[in-house]
């Protein structure tokens, strides 16, 4: 799914208008229709609905949407911010639409004019859409705040009011909205986590817009649903061998800490890499050995850490860095991988802590190199940022300048790539955020890395499903009762689910 920008968001309503010769007020009709009748699905007639509406377009939407729900006889009562903005065509003649069904419609000049809201009330949200272009502020900031300290049930239109779609809201008056009901494709800001107490539960109404526009205008991001992930993925043939699906070296381990390798081995294999060689500790040889029979082994000359990488076997895909440690010579055993691998790597966990204190060495990383950073490992690689969205332009600078992927792990991942293009992961849930559940993922996309799927596409299948065999145990296990080892159990349920002829 793409995510489009507030502009080319206008620019598809109006290719939409021209090329249905339709008139603006019609497509604002569809999507009130749209909003309405998921309202009158979801919302018990006992409830009393308070609409809120704006004098622009999304206050058009919200005098649409009460004038359905009274011709359903829904109780409502419909409130103006009558700011001294002057309002918008549409919004003038669907408030005379209204006003021939109803005369219960306020309007709200000054802070005293504001309405009890009980808490048992259902507010309709329709004050500001994705078009804002400054913060809330005067009557419509006290407003938000007088809703917002209501308690009651919040259904925002579109967006959230005070909400910007393509910036940092950080410091605005924003509503909280329960439930937000937007148009065709989900926007940027529903995204990120330094909004998430505004967004709610987000549900995307199709309204049917122009679908050439949407397939020939380009987007710098896009979210990785189902569809994307199984145009893909590649069924095996059948007089296929182990050399067909990859050779992979998983550099892993340190004293204490061979739990992390053993996961990342396990889920290696599991994504369906052909060979797998674990490079360890010599501590962890009898462990290793015992836990994963079907890969094979290399100790280091040290017992407890890794302190070199020398090997007369050639890989195609290199993973290192769970349970690595932070020893003094395994930063000279990175080093000295970084500038010979013949292959690109996989990089988490220590090894990015590694990099973190020897900055100059990532210049090193080859070409094609996917990295998968949680956000204080990324902040440690490359800077702090102000808030989420310059985190997403710093990672796909960074991306662009190093040659490399980039997966910012968290809720809706986000994978940047070189070429200034970002994707957003959609599945997985807060009962991965557990010890070992990186450490999964960093073998599943060394696996995928090593069948030949291109970095971008590893990536994508990597945090797809990874996060949807967390979903499948969270499922059967509860979000609190999950851990790590879970995610690998479930995986070949999650292939058998994706990818069988009748899924």
């Amino acid at each position: 799914m793409k995510v489009f920008s507030a502009v080319q968001m206008k620019e598809w309503d109006q290719a939409t208008i021209q090329n249905e010769s339709i008139d603006s007020i019609h497509l604002m009709e569809r999507a009130a229709i749209k909003c309405s009748e998921w309202i009158l699905r979801n919302i018990s007639a006992e409830k009393e609905i308070l609409v809120f509406c704006g004098k622009g377009n999304n206050g058009g939407d919200g005098l649409c949407i009460a004038r359905i729900l009274l011709q359903h006889d829904r109780r409502l009562k419909t409130y103006i911010l009558d700011t001294q903005n002057k309002s918008s065509p549409d919004f003038s003649a669907n408030l005379k639409r209204l006003e021939k069904l109803s005369g219960d419609i306020g309007m709200i000049e000054k802070s005293s004019d504001f309405p009890s809201i009980p808490p048992s009330t259902i507010v309709i949200d329709a004050l500001f859409g994705y078009g804002l272009s400054r913060k809330a502020d005067g009557l419509a900031a006290e407003l938000i705040v007088h809703v917002n300290q209501s308690g009651a049930y919040v259904i925002s239109v579109d967006v959230p009011s005070g909400l910007f779609t393509d910036q940092s809201s950080k410091g605005g008056t924003i509503i909280k909205a329960n439930t937000t009901l937007t148009f065709q494709t989900t926007k940027l800001a529903f995204l990120l986590g330094e909004n998430d107490p505004y967004v709610g539960d987000v549900f995307t109404l199709d309204i049917a817009l122009d679908e050439k526009y949407y397939t020939q205008t380009p987007s710098r991001f896009e979210v990785v649903h189902e569809s994307l992930v199984k145009s893909i993925y590649r069924p095996r043939k059948k007089y296929s061998n182990k050399g067909n699906f990859g050779s992979v070296v998983l550099i892993a381990g340190s004293y204490g800490m061979m739990g992390a390798a053993v996961l990342s081995a396990k889920a290696c294999l599991r994504a369906g890499a052909g060979k797998l060689t674990c490079y360890i500790p010599g501590a962890g040889y009898s462990i290793m050995q015992t836990t994963i029979p079907e890969a094979m082994c290399i100790a280091d000359k040290e017992d407890r850490y890794i302190s070199s990488f020398t090997t007369d076997h050639t890989f195609d895909v290199y993973g290192v860095g769970p349970g690595l440690g932070t020893h003094s010579e395994t930063i000279n055993m990175l080093e000295d991988l970084l500038l010979n691998a013949d292959g690109p790597l996989v990089i988490d966990a220590d090894a990015l802590n590694l990099l973190a204190s020897r900055k100059d060495l990532l210049q090193h990383i080859p070409a094609n190199s996917i990295i998968t950073p949680h956000p204080k490992e990324f902040e440690r690689l490359f800077g702090s940022s102000e808030n989420d969205f310059d985190r997403l332009d710093l990672a796909l600078a960074k991306a662009s300048e190093l040659n490399i992927i980039i997966i910012l792990k968290g809720y809706h991942s986000f994978i940047a790539t070189p070429n200034d293009k970002g994707f957003f992961n959609s599945t997985g849930n807060p009962g991965m955020s557990t010890a070992g559940s990186g450490d999964v993922l960093t073998g599943m996309i060394a696996g995928f890395l090593a069948q030949k799927y291109s970095p971008t596409q590893a990536a994508m299948l990597g945090a797809y499903l990874h996060g949807a065999a967390g979903d499948i145990a969270a499922s059967k296990l509860s979000q609190e009762g999950m851990i790590a080892s879970d995610i690998i159990k479930y995986l070949p349920s999650t292939f058998l689910k994706l990818f069988t002829k009748n899924s």
